[in-house]
């Protein structure tokens, strides 16, 4: 078989391999248990090795690496499209093996074990964060209940629910002293277990060239550099700058039709965690950081002058996430004074 891209359809428990020659017809087939696909592969001569970018993807896609294969991930959003008739795992594997052929098809970077390991620290700490959002708006709403109402804000519940629990007087039954009282010990240890990834992610930060250039960039901390460095390592896998910006879903989205284009709102495709952090670094500049003679705050605060602050807040969000890019493929420090902004180029 002279086999030239080998579509592969993971599945949890199976995985079906569909394989085109150069001529792009079908000249292999085959389905297989998910832990065989390693010896399969190794099997198979050099070829290009096409999967949806999808839980497990990245360890196939060392593993093709190691073998002398090709691997290209993808976005299953892409692939959706060439799937033919009924969707089954024999014509997805076709599908994705015809969308690697596409001359214009965007890709996916296999990712190393340490931007997975960094991963999943940071979702780790997401869920944990979910979790304490989740318990403090419950205990809200049982005070409530009972016609006590605390301001909102975690720092806040936590001050007053110490001073409700410790005050005799409140008219609050005993079972729900307990109950409150055994909520805010569990908040208690969720701010524990985040402040200890916390640290880690910011010692890890501190211990990465990269990462300790990304936090010099305004609005940019440990968290903001270490995700990105988690989700695109050096950065290559984009040509530019504004191609990065528009992977996090910080461009306007393009409506056009008969010759007229028309821009709405931001597009927020991509990665949600990261789009989340680049704006809230984002309004960090815009209103938190007190040196406003700088390049960069110049620009915003010119930027507040014509729009609303939302629209600064993303284009600031914008802003960061090109210098980044830059940072990382470059390999340089970042300097305000560089900017094209510093010498009135951009408006």
């Amino acid at each position: 078989m002279d086999i030239s891209i080998l579509g592969i359809d993971l599945g949890k428990n199976s995985c079906s391999l569909a394989g085109l020659d150069e001529r792009g017809a079908v000249i292999y087939r085959k389905r297989v248990q998910r832990h065989r696909l390693h010896e399969v592969l190794a099997s198979i001569p050099p070829c290009i090795v096409a999967m949806e970018a999808c839980g497990g993807a990245h360890h196939v896609g060392r593993f093709c690496l190691e073998v002398g294969h090709q691997p290209r991930l993808m976005s299953p959003l892409y692939v959706r499209p060439y799937v033919k008739v009924h969707k089954t795992d024999d014509r997805d594997a076709e599908a994705i093996a015809e969308t690697a052929s596409r001359p214009t098809m965007s890709f996916v970077t296999v990712k190393s074990a340490e931007q997975l390991d960094l991963q999943a620290l940071h979702r780790m700490r997401e869920r944990l964060i979910h979790a304490r959002t989740a318990l403090i708006n419950q205990a809200r709403g049982f005070l409530m209940e009972r016609g006590i109402r605390i301001a909102q804000g975690r720092h806040s519940f936590q001050r007053s629910v110490r001073t409700l629990l410790d005050d005799p007087d409140i008219d609050i039954s005993p079972r729900m002293r307990t109950l409150i009282s055994d909520m805010t010990d569990e908040l208690d240890k969720l701010n524990v277990r985040i402040g200890a990834f916390d640290a880690e992610i910011k010692e890890l930060t501190q211990s990465d060239p990269a990462m300790k250039r990304l936090t010099e960039i305004p609005g940019v901390g440990p968290m903001t550099a270490s995700a990105l460095v988690a989700a695109i390592g050096d950065g290559q896998a984009f040509a530019k700058g504004r191609d990065l910006s528009a992977w996090l879903g910080l461009v306007p989205r393009q409506i056009s039709t008969g010759g007229k284009a028309k821009l709405v709102g931001i597009s927020k495709r991509g990665n949600t965690y990261l789009r989340k952090l680049f704006i809230h670094g984002a309004r960090t500049v815009l209103h938190l950081i007190k040196d406003r003679t700088t390049p960069l705050a110049l620009w915003v605060d010119r930027l507040k002058q014509r729009s609303n602050s939302n629209v600064a807040t993303v284009a600031m969000a914008n802003k960061m996430a090109r210098i980044a890019w830059a940072v990382l493929v470059k390999n340089e420090r970042f300097n305000q004074a560089a900017l094209p902004m510093a010498s009135g180029l951009m408006r």
